[in-house]
């Protein structure tokens, strides 16, 4: 599982965003010269290439959000966990990020309290209604009675 945080600045720690995207491979048992080569495909696909070199901590939000979803995905999990994943984004960059995440073939669960967002994306809404997940037309029906 794949996780990305709410806040991409908690996940970006290396000085260049080659080396964040490549620490995941690295950490898998790649070799450096495989870590790289997979951070700049995964880069690439997500029309981030040219921004190998680019220092972390001056990217833009959208930028930053993109980056953190490349360094997860290089890693390849086959369940990606996103912890509000349009928080703090504009309007330009949420629409990237809802494209990119519609055309990527893992398994997602949301977590949002962005109902356009979700409405967009999700196949199933669950509601932590009195400490217990339930489903949302439930949850709904249970709040209009």
């Amino acid at each position: 599982m794949g996780f990305l945080f709410q806040d991409p600045d908690d996940q970006l720690f290396c000085p260049t965003v080659i080396e964040d995207v490549a620490f995941g491979p690295l950490n898998l048992g790649k070799s450096r010269e495989e870590a790289m080569a997979i951070a700049s495909k995964t880069l690439e696909s997500l029309g981030m290439a040219g921004f190998e070199e680019r220092v972390t901590h001056q990217l833009s939000g959208g930028e930053k959000r993109m980056i953190t979803l490349a360094s997860v995905l290089a890693m390849e999990p086959e369940v990606l966990l996103l912890d509000e994943p349009s928080n703090a984004l504009d309007s330009k960059a949420r629409e990237r990020l809802l494209t990119t995440l519609q055309n990527l073939p893992q398994a997602m669960i949301i977590i949002s309290h962005d109902d356009s967002f979700l409405e967009q994306l999700a196949t199933r809404w669950v509601r932590l209604q009195d400490a217990s997940l339930v489903d949302y037309q439930t949850s709904l029906s249970a709040v209009s009675a």
